[in-house]
């Protein structure tokens, strides 16, 4: 039996309604709609060659009238010559516009794979045009909008030839961390927190987006007790903050200042460090690792560098162990990470740079003995943003800059830049161009300055005079384009420019300093004891904000008092300050408060009154008082008569 085909009228009544009604929508047999891309591609690209035909003859047009004008104005200036000469030129003209049509009709009889129009410009000729490129391509802009276009890239040339004009120091702020020097700058990579440390012990978070103009840090903590905290980190996510201070363990924190970890402290009694644990000897500084997350850095005055994972603080990843070209111990006073994290840098004791890959921790890849004066702590090492220069900052007053890929010599040296503190640092700018470090003083001998070297020639461009002390940190935020500088009378500076700058200090100066509310504050201290007997539990301590609203409802607490009356006095009462004799008199009459009555008379004058007129206190009582009796009183003569004998004649 044969199956009945499409024509065999089964499809005349169109799909079941059954399977609609079951299936709740309808459409079905419909044949969808279609798209041939490559025909929507095809039609795209002949409308972009359209156009820019369009555009090539109209910019032809333009230039053709404008070497007339020239010619013109050439006749003008030169004397006419002969008659022939003219007719010549005429027909040099006619002619070189028959060519240019002919040209043109040739093109556009040409296939659509090239470009239809008169002949490309020499700058549109040297580069060969892609139809795919000219059809996702924007237009080719006018002519004058290519001069203006010339005009900012000259001046935009400029720029990038000085970058000393990329420099945001036109406005700053001061926030006031403490008294002592600020040793420590942190800045999460979003640029919203900034966090200080300093000799002080005290950590400080400053929240640029929830800070008004009064510029309070919203949090203050001790993280490491009595130690000085000599460096501050934060992660590459910005979730937990390194904190090195003046003991041998270092300590993570979160954002909030909560602890997350602290490494363990190393067996002192060891000889080979790298036996041990953690570090025994008191630390310099850390560094968080630029590309994996949880891992960071330390070097210690137990001449090791050691790596860490904020997963395992009960022992560290690896232990580098810096020696002299004789083999001997030397002490680390800083370390860093390159920006790819695969080289560990080191600046020792005895003047020396070495620098490790950072899986093979027996050998320095790197090793420069002399890079500054033996004995002197190089205080800061860093590595530029390409990667492929590190400056250092010694503690001989030098900043030099060197090549990892010829590290035999320095590039630059720079001298006179005193320093006075083992975390003098340095930094480059954004665009690699600067490098930027700070200068001590002595108190009351000068101002300390920021001073920035262009890297390509390591001249001194520009200064820039902080305050009365020592230049101890700098930090020069990507993001931002703001410099933060951490001062030794403990201050930390922001300076930034309206224009090149991106938020940052920018929200919080803009921000009117808000009034403290005594509502919200608690009357007296609260001792909170959750687990004490009902009878011994004092009363939940709230604030007093709902009772203060309370009673501004309440017409009679919130009545205003009446003002004191200037004056000699109105409305019947008396003037604080009486002009007349009379109202000093009642005023003394009235503050005139002592009594020097007698009580007992006072109470018995009314007593005569109420014996004869027992109106109030005898009637009350007459009913339920029993009947009074009074004793008898004998009198003396009866006394004697009543006595015995024996008293008698003793008498």
């Amino acid at each position: 039996m044969e199956r009945p085909g499409p024509s065999d009228g089964s499809d005349a009544s169109g799909p079941d309604p059954q399977l609609a009604v079951t299936m709740g929508f309808t459409g079905f047999g419909k044949k969808a709609r279609t798209f041939d891309l490559e025909a929507m591609f095809e039609q795209t690209r002949r409308t972009a060659v359209e156009r820019s035909r369009k555009t090539l003859e109209a910019r032809e047009r333009e230039e053709e009238m404008n070497r007339e004008k020239e010619l013109r104005r050439q006749n003008e200036d030169l004397e006419p010559t002969s008659s022939g000469s003219n007719v010549a030129r005429a027909c040099s003209k006619s002619s070189s516009r028959d060519t240019s049509s002919s040209e043109s009709d040739e093109s556009s009889e040409s296939s659509d794979d090239e470009l239809i129009g008169p002949p490309l410009p020499l700058k549109m000729v040297e580069e060969p045009v892609n139809p795919v490129e000219a059809v996702l391509s924007p237009l080719p802009p006018p002519l004058a909008e290519d001069m203006e276009e010339d005009d900012d890239d000259d001046g935009d040339s400029e720029e990038e030839e000085n970058p000393v004009r990329k420099i945001p120091d036109s406005h700053e702020i001061t926030l006031k961390h403490g008294t002592k020097t600020v040793s420590a700058l942190g800045l999460d990579p979003s640029g919203a927190r900034l966090v200080t440390g300093g000799y002080d012990y005290d950590v400080k978070f400053w929240d640029f987006a929830g800070m008004d103009a009064s510029f309070k840090a919203f949090r203050s903590l001790q993280p490491c007790e009595c130690h000085q905290i000599k460096s501050l980190q934060y992660s590459n996510t910005g979730d937990m903050i390194l904190v090195v201070s003046g003991s041998s363990q270092a300590k993570v924190i979160d954002r909030d200042g909560f602890e997350v970890m602290e490494c363990i402290k190393g067996d002192q009694y060891i000889v080979d460090m790298a036996n041990t644990k953690g570090h025994t000897a008191m630390l310099h500084t850390g560094s968080w690792h630029p590309k994996i997350k949880g891992e960071f850095m330390t070097c210690s005055n137990d001449a090791t560098v050691r790596t860490w994972e904020v997963e395992n603080p009960k022992k560290q990843k690896s232990v580098f162990k810096p020696r002299t070209m004789q083999g001997k111990k030397v002490i680390p006073t800083t370390c860093t990470y390159s920006r790819d994290g695969n080289l560990i840098a080191a600046a020792c004791q005895n003047g020396s740079i070495q620098i490790w890959d950072r899986n093979m921790t027996v050998h320095p890849k790197f090793h420069y003995k002399q890079a500054h004066d033996p004995g002197t702590d190089t205080s800061c090492v860093t590595f530029s943003y390409d990667g492929t220069v590190l400056a250092s900052r010694g503690g001989d007053d030098t900043l030099k800059l060197w090549d990892i890929r010829q590290f035999n010599k320095p590039l630059f040296s720079a001298s006179g830049l005193p320093t006075m503190f083992p975390m003098t640092d340095c930094c480059f700018s954004p665009d690699d161009k600067l490098v930027v470090t700070g200068t001590s003083v002595q108190r009351g001998c000068g101002s300390g300055k920021l001073v920035f070297f262009e890297r390509r020639t390591f001249q001194r461009v520009y200064e820039i005079d902080i305050t009365d002390a020592s230049v101890v940190r700098c930090l020069w935020h990507p993001k931002l384009n703001q410099i933060m500088v951490g001062t030794g009378n403990g201050l930390a500076k922001v300076y930034y420019d309206p224009n090149k700058s991106q938020r940052g200090a920018k929200l919080c100066v803009v921000k009117t300093q808000r009034k403290a509310k005594q509502a919200e504050t608690l009357t007296q201290d609260y001792i909170i004891t959750p687990h004490a007997l009902p009878m011994f539990r004092e009363p939940r301590q709230r604030s007093t904000r709902k009772q203060l609203e309370k009673d501004r409802l309440d017409p009679l607490k919130s009545h205003k008092p009446e003002p004191p009356v200037a004056g000699p006095g109105r409305g019947g009462r008396v003037g604080t300050h009486g002009g007349t004799l009379s109202s000093y008199i009642v005023k003394n009459i009235a503050l005139d408060k002592t009594d020097d009555s007698n009580p007992r008379e006072a109470i018995l004058r009314h007593a005569k009154a109420a014996e004869d007129n027992p109106y109030w206190v005898s009637p009350a009582y007459s009913k339920t008082q029993p009947k009074t009796m009074f004793a008898q009183v004998e009198s003396d003569d009866e006394e004697t008569k009543n006595e015995p004998e024996w008293k008698k004649r003793k008498i």
